[in-house]
Protein backbone atom coordinates (compact mmCIF):
# COMPACT_ATOMS: atom_id res chain seq x y z
CA UNK A 1 0.00 0.00 0.00
CA UNK A 2 1.05 3.60 -0.59
CA UNK A 3 2.37 5.48 2.41
CA UNK A 4 0.11 8.52 2.80
CA UNK A 5 1.48 11.93 3.73
CA UNK A 6 -1.52 13.24 5.68
CA UNK A 7 -3.98 11.68 8.13
CA UNK A 8 -7.04 12.18 5.98
CA UNK A 9 -5.29 10.41 3.09
CA UNK A 10 -4.65 7.41 5.32
CA UNK A 11 -8.30 7.15 6.29
CA UNK A 12 -9.37 7.65 2.68
CA UNK A 13 -7.07 4.76 1.74
CA UNK A 14 -8.61 2.59 4.46
CA UNK A 15 -12.10 3.34 3.25
CA UNK A 16 -11.16 2.42 -0.31
CA UNK A 17 -9.74 -0.92 0.92
CA UNK A 18 -12.57 -1.88 3.24
CA UNK A 19 -13.62 -4.89 1.17
CA UNK A 20 -10.07 -6.26 1.08
CA UNK A 21 -9.67 -5.67 4.82
CA UNK A 22 -12.85 -7.65 5.51
CA UNK A 23 -11.70 -10.43 3.20
CA UNK A 24 -8.37 -10.75 5.03
CA UNK A 25 -10.16 -10.67 8.39
CA UNK A 26 -12.39 -13.58 7.41
CA UNK A 27 -9.31 -15.68 6.59
CA UNK A 28 -7.80 -14.96 10.02
CA UNK A 29 -10.49 -17.00 11.77
CA UNK A 30 -9.22 -20.10 9.95
CA UNK A 31 -5.56 -19.10 10.33
CA UNK A 32 -5.72 -18.95 14.12
CA UNK A 33 -8.10 -21.93 14.32
CA UNK A 34 -11.25 -20.43 15.80
CA UNK A 35 -13.74 -23.34 15.97
CA UNK A 36 -16.76 -22.68 13.72
CA UNK A 37 -19.18 -23.51 16.51
CA UNK A 38 -18.08 -20.56 18.68
CA UNK A 39 -17.83 -17.94 15.92
CA UNK A 40 -20.24 -15.10 16.57
CA UNK A 41 -20.78 -16.38 20.11
CA UNK A 42 -17.72 -15.03 21.93
CA UNK A 43 -15.85 -11.77 22.05
CA UNK A 44 -13.63 -9.18 23.64
CA UNK A 45 -16.05 -7.94 26.28
CA UNK A 46 -19.16 -9.01 28.09
CA UNK A 47 -19.74 -5.48 29.35
CA UNK A 48 -21.57 -3.91 26.42
CA UNK A 49 -25.31 -3.44 26.90
CA UNK A 50 -26.07 -4.39 23.29
CA UNK A 51 -24.56 -7.85 23.82
CA UNK A 52 -24.22 -8.57 27.55
CA UNK A 53 -22.35 -11.56 28.93
CA UNK A 54 -24.24 -14.63 30.16
CA UNK A 55 -24.98 -14.42 33.88
CA UNK A 56 -22.80 -16.33 36.32
CA UNK A 57 -24.35 -19.41 37.87
CA UNK A 58 -24.69 -17.85 41.33
CA UNK A 59 -26.41 -14.78 39.84
CA UNK A 60 -28.85 -17.00 37.91
CA UNK A 61 -29.63 -19.09 40.98
CA UNK A 62 -30.34 -16.00 43.10
CA UNK A 63 -32.73 -14.62 40.48
CA UNK A 64 -34.53 -17.92 39.92
CA UNK A 65 -34.89 -18.71 43.62
CA UNK A 66 -36.36 -15.32 44.50
CA UNK A 67 -38.55 -15.20 41.42
CA UNK A 68 -40.87 -17.86 42.84
CA UNK A 69 -41.00 -16.34 46.32
CA UNK A 70 -43.31 -13.63 47.63
CA UNK A 71 -41.01 -10.71 48.49
CA UNK A 72 -41.99 -7.03 48.82
CA UNK A 73 -39.74 -4.99 46.53
CA UNK A 74 -39.11 -2.45 49.28
CA UNK A 75 -37.52 -5.29 51.27
CA UNK A 76 -35.15 -6.09 48.39
CA UNK A 77 -34.21 -2.45 47.93
CA UNK A 78 -33.53 -2.15 51.66
CA UNK A 79 -31.25 -5.19 51.46
CA UNK A 80 -29.24 -3.39 48.76
CA UNK A 81 -29.07 -0.32 51.03
CA UNK A 82 -27.81 -2.48 53.90
CA UNK A 83 -25.01 -3.99 51.81
CA UNK A 84 -23.95 -0.53 50.57
CA UNK A 85 -23.90 0.82 54.12
CA UNK A 86 -21.90 -2.22 55.28
CA UNK A 87 -19.11 -1.21 52.92
CA UNK A 88 -19.28 2.59 52.64
CA UNK A 89 -20.82 3.54 55.96
CA UNK A 90 -24.17 4.79 57.20
CA UNK A 91 -23.80 8.19 55.52
CA UNK A 92 -24.27 6.52 52.11
CA UNK A 93 -27.49 5.24 50.53
CA UNK A 94 -28.61 3.61 47.29
CA UNK A 95 -31.37 3.45 44.69
CA UNK A 96 -31.67 0.86 41.92
CA UNK A 97 -32.77 1.86 38.42
CA UNK A 98 -33.62 0.04 35.21
CA UNK A 99 -30.33 1.05 33.50
CA UNK A 100 -27.29 3.21 34.16
CA UNK A 101 -28.56 5.73 31.62
CA UNK A 102 -31.81 5.93 33.58
CA UNK A 103 -29.74 6.59 36.70
CA UNK A 104 -27.88 9.45 35.02
CA UNK A 105 -31.13 10.98 33.73
CA UNK A 106 -32.65 10.65 37.23
CA UNK A 107 -29.70 12.23 39.05
CA UNK A 108 -29.28 15.12 36.65
CA UNK A 109 -32.97 15.98 36.61
CA UNK A 110 -33.21 15.83 40.41
CA UNK A 111 -29.98 17.71 41.17
CA UNK A 112 -29.00 19.81 38.14
CA UNK A 113 -32.17 21.15 36.52
CA UNK A 114 -34.08 24.21 37.79
CA UNK A 115 -37.56 23.81 39.30
CA UNK A 116 -40.54 23.87 36.95
CA UNK A 117 -43.08 24.97 39.55
CA UNK A 118 -43.70 28.53 40.74
CA UNK A 119 -44.70 31.79 39.13
CA UNK A 120 -42.65 33.40 36.41
CA UNK A 121 -40.15 32.04 33.92
CA UNK A 122 -37.75 29.27 34.86
CA UNK A 123 -34.15 30.21 35.40
CA UNK A 124 -31.42 28.38 33.46
CA UNK A 125 -28.94 26.05 35.12
CA UNK A 126 -25.54 24.75 34.01
CA UNK A 127 -23.35 21.80 34.87
CA UNK A 128 -19.70 21.24 33.97
CA UNK A 129 -18.55 18.18 32.02
CA UNK A 130 -14.86 17.69 31.16
CA UNK A 131 -14.33 16.94 27.46
CA UNK A 132 -13.54 13.26 27.84
CA UNK A 133 -14.50 9.94 26.28
CA UNK A 134 -18.14 8.82 26.02
CA UNK A 135 -19.23 12.44 26.39
CA UNK A 136 -22.61 11.59 24.86
CA UNK A 137 -23.43 9.77 28.12
CA UNK A 138 -22.48 12.23 30.85
CA UNK A 139 -22.44 15.42 28.79
CA UNK A 140 -25.53 15.30 26.60
CA UNK A 141 -28.27 16.28 29.03
CA UNK A 142 -27.99 20.01 28.47
CA UNK A 143 -27.51 22.39 25.56
CA UNK A 144 -23.74 22.52 24.92
CA UNK A 145 -21.79 25.62 25.94
CA UNK A 146 -19.79 27.25 24.41
CA UNK A 147 -21.41 27.33 20.98
CA UNK A 148 -18.59 25.55 19.18
CA UNK A 149 -19.84 22.31 20.74
CA UNK A 150 -23.47 22.80 19.70
CA UNK A 151 -23.40 19.94 17.16
CA UNK A 152 -20.99 17.60 18.94
CA UNK A 153 -23.61 14.85 19.37
CA UNK A 154 -25.32 15.19 16.00
CA UNK A 155 -23.93 11.96 14.49
CA UNK A 156 -24.06 9.78 17.59
CA UNK A 157 -26.65 7.10 18.15
CA UNK A 158 -29.05 5.70 15.59
CA UNK A 159 -31.66 8.46 15.64
CA UNK A 160 -31.15 12.16 15.00
CA UNK A 161 -33.19 15.19 16.03
CA UNK A 162 -35.62 15.42 18.92
CA UNK A 163 -35.91 11.64 19.30
CA UNK A 164 -32.14 11.21 19.45
CA UNK A 165 -29.47 12.82 21.60
CA UNK A 166 -31.02 16.26 21.21
CA UNK A 167 -34.13 14.91 22.90
CA UNK A 168 -32.16 14.00 26.04
CA UNK A 169 -31.62 17.66 26.90
CA UNK A 170 -33.37 18.51 30.12
CA UNK A 171 -35.45 21.50 31.14
CA UNK A 172 -33.47 24.77 30.92
CA UNK A 173 -30.16 22.97 31.43
CA UNK A 174 -26.83 23.72 29.75
CA UNK A 175 -23.64 21.63 29.65
CA UNK A 176 -20.39 23.57 29.99
CA UNK A 177 -17.90 21.39 28.10
CA UNK A 178 -14.30 22.00 29.21
CA UNK A 179 -11.30 20.54 27.30
CA UNK A 180 -8.69 19.07 29.63
CA UNK A 181 -5.16 20.46 29.86
CA UNK A 182 -2.60 18.16 28.26
CA UNK A 183 -5.25 16.34 26.23
CA UNK A 184 -5.32 16.40 22.45
CA UNK A 185 -8.43 16.56 20.31
CA UNK A 186 -7.01 15.72 16.89
CA UNK A 187 -9.33 14.75 14.03
CA UNK A 188 -9.21 11.06 13.08
CA UNK A 189 -11.29 8.37 11.45
CA UNK A 190 -13.01 7.50 8.20
CA UNK A 191 -15.84 9.57 9.62
CA UNK A 192 -13.36 12.32 10.37
CA UNK A 193 -14.02 13.96 13.76
CA UNK A 194 -12.03 15.23 16.77
CA UNK A 195 -11.22 12.44 19.23
CA UNK A 196 -10.21 12.90 22.89
CA UNK A 197 -6.65 11.62 23.37
CA UNK A 198 -6.15 11.74 27.12
CA UNK A 199 -2.94 10.01 28.22
CA UNK A 200 -1.22 13.39 28.61
CA UNK A 201 -3.87 14.97 30.86
CA UNK A 202 -2.35 17.22 33.55
CA UNK A 203 -4.62 17.11 36.64
CA UNK A 204 -3.44 20.37 38.21
CA UNK A 205 -3.58 22.40 35.00
CA UNK A 206 -6.95 20.81 34.17
CA UNK A 207 -8.52 21.73 37.50
CA UNK A 208 -7.39 25.31 36.96
CA UNK A 209 -9.30 25.34 33.65
CA UNK A 210 -12.34 23.77 35.29
CA UNK A 211 -12.14 26.27 38.16
CA UNK A 212 -12.05 29.17 35.68
CA UNK A 213 -15.26 27.97 34.07
CA UNK A 214 -16.88 27.27 37.44
CA UNK A 215 -16.23 30.85 38.52
CA UNK A 216 -17.38 32.18 35.17
CA UNK A 217 -20.72 30.32 35.39
CA UNK A 218 -21.20 30.29 39.17
CA UNK A 219 -24.52 32.14 39.10
CA UNK A 220 -26.06 29.23 37.16
CA UNK A 221 -23.82 26.33 38.25
CA UNK A 222 -25.66 23.36 39.76
CA UNK A 223 -23.26 20.42 39.39
CA UNK A 224 -20.10 18.85 37.99
CA UNK A 225 -19.82 15.41 36.41
CA UNK A 226 -17.08 13.13 35.11
CA UNK A 227 -16.35 9.49 34.40
CA UNK A 228 -15.23 7.26 37.26
CA UNK A 229 -12.52 5.29 35.45
CA UNK A 230 -8.89 5.12 36.52
CA UNK A 231 -6.78 4.32 33.47
CA UNK A 232 -4.39 6.49 31.38
CA UNK A 233 -6.55 6.23 28.26
CA UNK A 234 -9.41 7.90 30.10
CA UNK A 235 -7.19 10.70 31.40
CA UNK A 236 -6.86 9.37 34.94
CA UNK A 237 -3.36 7.91 34.84
CA UNK A 238 -1.99 10.28 37.51
CA UNK A 239 -2.86 8.84 40.93
CA UNK A 240 -2.09 9.56 44.58
CA UNK A 241 -0.33 7.17 46.93
CA UNK A 242 -3.59 5.23 47.44
CA UNK A 243 -4.12 4.76 43.70
CA UNK A 244 -6.94 7.33 43.51
CA UNK A 245 -7.03 9.48 40.36
CA UNK A 246 -5.83 12.95 41.35
CA UNK A 247 -8.11 14.74 38.89
CA UNK A 248 -11.24 13.15 40.38
CA UNK A 249 -10.23 14.28 43.88
CA UNK A 250 -9.61 17.80 42.62
CA UNK A 251 -12.97 17.91 40.83
CA UNK A 252 -14.77 16.92 44.04
CA UNK A 253 -12.97 19.69 45.93
CA UNK A 254 -13.99 22.20 43.28
CA UNK A 255 -17.62 21.09 43.40
CA UNK A 256 -17.74 21.35 47.17
CA UNK A 257 -16.21 24.84 47.05
CA UNK A 258 -19.37 25.92 45.20
CA UNK A 259 -21.64 23.69 47.33
CA UNK A 260 -22.80 21.66 44.33
CA UNK A 261 -22.78 17.88 43.83
CA UNK A 262 -20.07 15.94 42.00
CA UNK A 263 -21.84 13.15 40.08
CA UNK A 264 -19.69 10.34 38.67
CA UNK A 265 -20.69 8.17 35.71
CA UNK A 266 -19.04 4.83 36.51
CA UNK A 267 -21.16 2.76 34.12
CA UNK A 268 -18.38 0.29 33.31
CA UNK A 269 -17.31 0.06 36.94
CA UNK A 270 -17.68 -1.98 40.12
CA UNK A 271 -19.16 -0.89 43.43
CA UNK A 272 -16.86 -1.53 46.42
CA UNK A 273 -13.90 -2.85 44.40
CA UNK A 274 -13.73 0.07 41.97
CA UNK A 275 -13.91 3.85 42.24
CA UNK A 276 -14.44 4.64 45.94
CA UNK A 277 -16.55 7.76 46.65
CA UNK A 278 -15.02 8.01 50.13
CA UNK A 279 -11.63 8.54 48.48
CA UNK A 280 -12.54 10.50 45.36
CA UNK A 281 -15.02 12.70 47.20
CA UNK A 282 -17.84 11.96 44.74
CA UNK A 283 -21.32 12.71 46.05
CA UNK A 284 -23.03 10.22 43.72
CA UNK A 285 -21.74 7.30 41.64
CA UNK A 286 -23.90 5.65 38.97
CA UNK A 287 -23.29 2.08 37.79
CA UNK A 288 -24.48 -0.15 34.97
CA UNK A 289 -24.91 -3.31 37.03
CA UNK A 290 -25.04 -5.58 33.97
CA UNK A 291 -21.61 -4.50 32.72
CA UNK A 292 -18.61 -5.18 34.96
CA UNK A 293 -20.69 -6.23 37.97
CA UNK A 294 -22.51 -9.06 36.18
CA UNK A 295 -26.07 -8.60 37.46
CA UNK A 296 -29.13 -8.60 35.22
CA UNK A 297 -29.73 -5.47 33.15
CA UNK A 298 -30.15 -2.62 35.64
CA UNK A 299 -28.47 0.43 37.14
CA UNK A 300 -27.54 1.51 40.65
CA UNK A 301 -27.04 4.93 42.21
CA UNK A 302 -24.88 5.08 45.35
CA UNK A 303 -24.29 8.36 47.11
CA UNK A 304 -24.35 10.50 50.21
CA UNK A 305 -27.69 10.47 52.00
CA UNK A 306 -28.19 14.22 51.60
CA UNK A 307 -28.43 13.78 47.83
CA UNK A 308 -30.01 10.33 47.85
CA UNK A 309 -33.14 11.49 49.69
CA UNK A 310 -34.56 13.50 46.73
CA UNK A 311 -33.37 10.82 44.29
CA UNK A 312 -35.16 8.08 46.21
CA UNK A 313 -38.25 10.31 46.41
CA UNK A 314 -38.20 10.71 42.63
CA UNK A 315 -38.16 6.91 42.32
CA UNK A 316 -41.00 6.45 44.84
CA UNK A 317 -38.69 4.63 47.26
CA UNK A 318 -38.42 7.11 50.12
CA UNK A 319 -41.34 6.13 52.30
CA UNK A 320 -45.10 6.29 52.27
CA UNK A 321 -46.80 9.61 52.85
CA UNK A 322 -48.22 8.43 56.18
CA UNK A 323 -44.68 7.80 57.43
CA UNK A 324 -42.35 4.85 56.74
CA UNK A 325 -38.61 4.69 56.11
CA UNK A 326 -39.00 3.03 52.72
CA UNK A 327 -41.65 2.32 50.11
CA UNK A 328 -42.06 1.12 46.56
CA UNK A 329 -44.64 3.49 45.15
CA UNK A 330 -45.34 5.98 42.38
CA UNK A 331 -43.26 9.07 41.63
CA UNK A 332 -41.85 11.04 38.71
CA UNK A 333 -39.37 8.33 37.71
CA UNK A 334 -41.22 5.13 38.55
CA UNK A 335 -40.72 4.30 34.85
CA UNK A 336 -37.08 3.62 35.78
CA UNK A 337 -38.06 0.77 38.14
CA UNK A 338 -35.66 -2.18 37.59
CA UNK A 339 -38.09 -4.89 38.72
CA UNK A 340 -37.86 -7.82 41.10
CA UNK A 341 -35.52 -10.11 39.16
CA UNK A 342 -32.96 -7.35 38.59
CA UNK A 343 -32.99 -6.46 42.30
CA UNK A 344 -32.41 -10.09 43.25
CA UNK A 345 -29.37 -10.33 40.97
CA UNK A 346 -28.03 -6.99 42.21
CA UNK A 347 -28.14 -8.26 45.77
CA UNK A 348 -26.17 -11.38 44.87
CA UNK A 349 -23.62 -9.41 42.82
CA UNK A 350 -23.09 -6.91 45.65
CA UNK A 351 -22.64 -9.70 48.21
CA UNK A 352 -19.92 -11.26 46.06
CA UNK A 353 -18.18 -7.89 45.66
CA UNK A 354 -18.32 -7.36 49.41
CA UNK A 355 -17.31 -10.86 50.51
CA UNK A 356 -15.40 -12.48 47.61
CA UNK A 357 -14.10 -9.76 45.26
CA UNK A 358 -11.52 -12.15 43.82
CA UNK A 359 -14.33 -13.74 41.78
CA UNK A 360 -14.19 -10.60 39.62
CA UNK A 361 -10.57 -9.52 40.03
CA UNK A 362 -8.81 -12.83 39.37
CA UNK A 363 -10.05 -13.08 35.74
CA UNK A 364 -8.66 -9.58 35.15
CA UNK A 365 -5.20 -10.72 36.29
CA UNK A 366 -5.40 -13.72 33.96
CA UNK A 367 -6.65 -11.57 31.08
CA UNK A 368 -3.84 -9.04 31.47
CA UNK A 369 -1.26 -11.82 31.19
CA UNK A 370 -2.79 -13.05 27.92
CA UNK A 371 -3.10 -9.55 26.44
CA UNK A 372 0.54 -8.72 27.20
CA UNK A 373 1.73 -12.02 25.72
CA UNK A 374 -0.30 -11.74 22.52
CA UNK A 375 0.57 -8.08 21.88
CA UNK A 376 4.25 -9.06 21.92
CA UNK A 377 3.70 -10.54 18.47
CA UNK A 378 3.04 -7.10 16.95
CA UNK A 379 5.84 -5.60 14.83
CA UNK A 380 8.21 -3.53 16.94
CA UNK A 381 7.18 -0.37 15.10
CA UNK A 382 3.61 -0.81 16.27
CA UNK A 383 4.37 -1.85 19.85
CA UNK A 384 6.23 1.40 20.51
CA UNK A 385 3.76 3.80 22.05
CA UNK A 386 1.23 1.21 23.26
CA UNK A 387 0.27 1.37 26.95
CA UNK A 388 -1.38 -1.71 28.50
CA UNK A 389 -3.13 -1.11 31.84
CA UNK A 390 -5.22 -3.25 34.17
CA UNK A 391 -8.45 -1.95 35.71
CA UNK A 392 -10.18 -3.77 38.56
CA UNK A 393 -12.79 -0.99 38.52
CA UNK A 394 -13.91 -2.00 35.03
CA UNK A 395 -12.74 -5.63 35.21
CA UNK A 396 -10.87 -4.75 32.03
CA UNK A 397 -7.50 -4.47 30.37
CA UNK A 398 -6.96 -1.21 28.50
CA UNK A 399 -4.81 -1.09 25.37
CA UNK A 400 -4.11 2.54 24.52
CA UNK A 401 -2.18 3.27 21.34
CA UNK A 402 -2.39 7.03 20.89
CA UNK A 403 1.37 7.09 21.66
CA UNK A 404 2.05 5.43 18.29
CA UNK A 405 1.36 8.88 16.76
CA UNK A 406 4.07 10.71 18.68
CA UNK A 407 6.67 12.72 16.82
CA UNK A 408 4.39 13.58 13.92
CA UNK A 409 4.43 10.07 12.46
CA UNK A 410 1.37 8.16 11.29
CA UNK A 411 0.52 5.51 13.88
CA UNK A 412 -2.09 2.80 14.31
CA UNK A 413 -5.28 4.23 12.75
CA UNK A 414 -7.57 5.87 15.30
CA UNK A 415 -11.30 5.61 14.71
CA UNK A 416 -13.79 8.15 16.03
CA UNK A 417 -16.92 7.30 17.95
CA UNK A 418 -18.83 8.50 14.90
CA UNK A 419 -17.07 5.69 13.00
CA UNK A 420 -18.59 3.20 15.42
CA UNK A 421 -22.10 4.53 14.89
CA UNK A 422 -21.72 4.70 11.12
CA UNK A 423 -20.18 1.24 10.79
CA UNK A 424 -16.82 2.52 9.54
CA UNK A 425 -14.75 1.60 12.61
CA UNK A 426 -12.74 -1.12 10.90
CA UNK A 427 -11.26 -2.38 14.17
CA UNK A 428 -14.76 -3.24 15.37
CA UNK A 429 -16.49 -4.22 12.13
CA UNK A 430 -13.41 -6.18 11.03
CA UNK A 431 -13.46 -8.28 14.19
CA UNK A 432 -17.03 -9.26 13.40
CA UNK A 433 -15.79 -10.73 10.08
CA UNK A 434 -13.68 -13.14 12.15
CA UNK A 435 -16.67 -14.24 14.20
CA UNK A 436 -15.40 -12.30 17.22
CA UNK A 437 -17.81 -9.88 18.88
CA UNK A 438 -15.82 -6.63 19.22
CA UNK A 439 -15.38 -4.26 22.15
CA UNK A 440 -15.14 -0.50 22.60
CA UNK A 441 -12.23 0.42 20.33
CA UNK A 442 -12.33 4.09 19.38
CA UNK A 443 -10.33 7.22 20.31
CA UNK A 444 -7.11 5.18 20.22
CA UNK A 445 -8.29 3.14 23.20
CA UNK A 446 -9.35 -0.53 23.36
CA UNK A 447 -11.10 -1.92 26.44
CA UNK A 448 -11.03 -5.73 26.79
CA UNK A 449 -12.87 -7.61 29.53
CA UNK A 450 -13.92 -11.21 30.30
CA UNK A 451 -17.35 -12.72 30.12
CA UNK A 452 -18.57 -13.03 26.54
CA UNK A 453 -17.93 -16.70 25.94
CA UNK A 454 -14.52 -16.36 27.62
CA UNK A 455 -15.47 -17.39 31.18
CA UNK A 456 -17.08 -20.48 32.68
CA UNK A 457 -20.33 -20.54 34.68
CA UNK A 458 -18.43 -19.51 37.82
CA UNK A 459 -16.73 -16.55 36.13
CA UNK A 460 -13.27 -18.11 35.69
CA UNK A 461 -11.37 -17.14 32.55
CA UNK A 462 -11.23 -19.68 29.71
CA UNK A 463 -7.73 -19.32 28.32
CA UNK A 464 -8.23 -20.88 24.88
CA UNK A 465 -11.27 -18.78 23.95
CA UNK A 466 -9.70 -15.65 25.38
CA UNK A 467 -6.54 -16.15 23.34
CA UNK A 468 -8.57 -16.59 20.16
CA UNK A 469 -10.25 -13.23 20.78
CA UNK A 470 -7.05 -11.34 21.62
CA UNK A 471 -5.13 -12.95 18.76
CA UNK A 472 -7.88 -11.85 16.40
CA UNK A 473 -7.56 -8.29 17.69
CA UNK A 474 -3.79 -8.28 17.18
CA UNK A 475 -4.15 -9.61 13.64
CA UNK A 476 -6.86 -7.02 12.92
CA UNK A 477 -4.50 -4.23 13.98
CA UNK A 478 -1.83 -5.60 11.60
CA UNK A 479 -4.27 -5.89 8.68
CA UNK A 480 -5.48 -2.31 9.15
CA UNK A 481 -1.96 -0.95 9.52
CA UNK A 482 -0.85 -2.64 6.28
CA UNK A 483 -3.84 -1.25 4.42
CA UNK A 484 -3.12 2.20 5.87
CA UNK A 485 0.50 2.12 4.74
CA UNK A 486 1.77 2.30 8.34
CA UNK A 487 3.69 -0.99 7.97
Amino acid sequence: MDKPKFKFQMYRQLQANTANIYSEARKVADDIGIPPEIRGKFGLTGAISGCPAPLREDIMEAGEKGAVEVIPLAKLMDEIREIVKDVYGDEYDAAATSTCEAGIWLCYDVLFTPPMMGRGDNYRARYIAPYEKHLHHQGSYGRPFPGRFKDIFADRGSTAGELGFYGKRQNNLDTVIVPLAGARYDAHGIKYHPVPLLTGVDPQASIEKLAFHAENHKSMLTGITSLGYETPGYGYGVKDEDGVPVLQKLISQLAHKYDIPYVVDNAWGLPFVGSDPRKTGADLVIYSMDKATGAATSGLVIGKEEYMVPIRRAMGMHGDRWGTTASYGKAAYVTFDPGKEALLTQIQALKILRDRPEVLTRPVDDLEKIVREEFESLPAKLKEGIIISKSYNSTAVEVNYEGTWKGGKLGIPIFSIEDMYSGSNLLQSGMAQMGIIPTVAYDGNIYISPGLGTTDKEGRLLEKETRYAVQGLVRMIEIICKSAGVI
